[in-house]
């Protein structure tokens, strides 16, 4: 099921002669004036000749411009690529996204290749991790249902080496660890989000996430039907009835002994993510343009998935446990309807008004179930809302909820380079959720539908021993999710692994805390 080959990942110093490559990626920056070579391991005659001649070959430095060129002698490979970093700061130096981004579209322009070596400007550890995580996430692709003669099936890049004078430190060696952890993991989230709903169905993602965990100190329990309708999970069995394959709801444990010795909850954090492996939209079926990108309607699932993997692989010093909340939305003889009520876990009933209003279904019963554990913070992950992408376009994340969690995991999406935005929860909104049969409504008023949504979850978010509400967060993904265009930088078309970095980020800040 996971096939894709992950690329090796070194760091060098010396003399590239002794590092023989098929290719060598030197760094071009947009400038002020012009394109501007970066530093480089051309000599300085060499590197005055490709300079001289940047403009007469059309290079301008832009993001995801690539240009090869023949190789020089001193390089040890037989080409030289020209990648775009886009502007640099005042003092000439790329910022470390800017680096991630250069390398991963290097990387994946660059597939087919075997050996590259990536000299970007990387004089520490912090842009030798940038450029690492670049050439990890842009080394993607999903080809596992293509056969062998299929026209533009290419292997991946195999080996990304990073010219660096920190190369051989500690920290050079903990970032190229880092690097790959990040690289499985967001990776795996996207081969999740990529696969067809003929090979990727709720039982099959609860056995994927099983596969995933297994030897790692993750502790794997799966509802099936019978358990979920025992246990009083109305909303993942409520979206999963119309379905002739039932839903599943797998939760995921990693408590390092740290952890454990301070108290196994109270410090913890709790993931839940939206797992709906096909959405029609149910009863309140939606039109059939672009209905084959609901495929991506798990993404929230497979990203805490994948942070929950990678916490566990970093060793990281806090309890993670993850809430996959998994079904497919189908209109039968037996899907729930217009008007229905159902129960959620916990007791409280919801008045579906729209079938398509799904995923808060399922993730009110995760979140339900996470408060029980009275955790020391909730975040949910959802490709919940079209609203997200109106207000926030296909490359931004929505965060909403308490300052205590949005706050961080703002701060952890910039670390990350991924883009997010918070968004407020007014509360005359939630008026509209009111309904005349049960305890809320499925759905709200039109406007500000991405808010009134996450207003909808937080009434599931329960309380503290204390009687104070859990901290909670959640994470509106339905537009970085699925890129329905062109690749760029380390994103490739479909399944990009959004939030994963975000959620990694936010634990390891988390961790550190903690032990300081």
């Amino acid at each position: 099921m996971f096939s894709n080959r992950e690329v090796t990942l070194e760091a060098v110093s010396k003399d590239l002669r002794r590092t023989p490559s098929d290719v060598v990626v030197v760094g071009v920056a947009a400038g002020a004036d012009g394109p501007v070579l970066l530093d480089s391991p051309l000599g300085a005659r060499n590197a005055e000749a490709v300079g001289s001649t940047l403009r007469s070959l059309g290079i301008t430095g832009a993001v995801d411009q690539l240009h090869r060129l023949p190789g020089f002698p001193e390089l040890g490979a037989p080409v030289l690529a020209l990648a775009g970093v886009g502007k640099v700061d005042a003092d000439g130096s790329p910022r470390p996204e800017a680096l991630r981004r250069a390398a991963g579209s290097a990387v994946r322009q660059l597939a087919g290749t075997d050996t590259v070596v990536l000299a970007l400007p990387a004089p520490g550890e912090q842009e030798v991790a940038a450029v690492a995580e670049g050439a990890a996430l842009g080394a993607y692709s999903y080809t596992e249902l293509k056969s062998a003669t299929s026209d533009g099936v290419r292997s991946n890049v195999r080996r990304a080496v990073i010219l660096s004078p920190a190369a051989g430190t500690r920290g050079a060696q903990r970032a190229l660890e880092r690097a790959g952890v990040l690289g499985a993991a967001v990776n795996s989230a996207r081969t999740l989000v990529n696969m067809p709903p003929s090979h990727l169905y709720p039982e099959v993602f609860a056995d994927a996430a099983r596969e995933l965990v297994k030897g790692l100190p993750i502790k794997a329990t799966v509802w099936d039907e019978k358990r979920l309708a025992k246990d009083g999970f109305g909303g993942i069995l409520a979206v999963g009835q119309g379905s002739a394959r039932p839903p599943r709801l797998v939760k995921l444990e990693y408590v390092p002994a740290r952890a454990a010795r301070a108290g196994r909850e109270a410090g913890s954090v709790h993931l839940v993510g939206k797992g709906i492996t096909f959405d029609t939209g149910g009863i309140s079926i939606k039109p059939a343009a672009q209905m084959d990108q609901m495929k991506s309607d798990m993404a929230g699932a497979a990203t805490v998935l994948s942070a929950v993997t990678a916490a566990a692989r970093l060793g990281l010093g806090v309890g993670v446990t993850a809430w996959l909340c998994i079904a497919e939305n189908m209109p039968s003889g037996t899907a729930q309807r217009p008007a229905d009520v159902i129960t959620i876990r916990g007791g409280r009933t919801v008045e579906v008004l729209n079938t398509d209003a799904e995923g808060r279904l399922v993730m009110a019963d995760g979140i339900a179930a996470a408060s029980e554990e009275a955790p020391g913070a909730i975040i949910d992950v959802a490709t919940l809302t079209g609203a997200a992408l109106i207000a926030l376009g296909t490359r931004t994340a929505g965060i909403m909820g308490d300052e205590a969690v949005t706050g961080p995991l703002l701060e952890a999406a910039r670390a990350a380079g991924e883009p997010a935005w918070p968004m407020p929860l007014p509360e005359e909104l939630r008026a509209g959720l009111d309904s005349a049969t049960a305890d809320i409504a499925n759905v709200g008023d039109r406007p500000g539908g991405m808010l009134s949504a996450a207003i909808f979850l937080r009434e599931f978010v329960g309380d503290r021993p204390d009687g104070t509400p859990i901290p909670w967060a959640h994470l509106d993904i339905a537009g970085p999710a699925f890129n329905t265009g062109s690749p760029y930088g380390y994103t490739p078309k479909q399944g990009t692994g959004s939030t994963v970095r975000t959620l990694v980020s936010y634990l390891e800040a988390l961790a550190e805390g903690a032990s300081a």
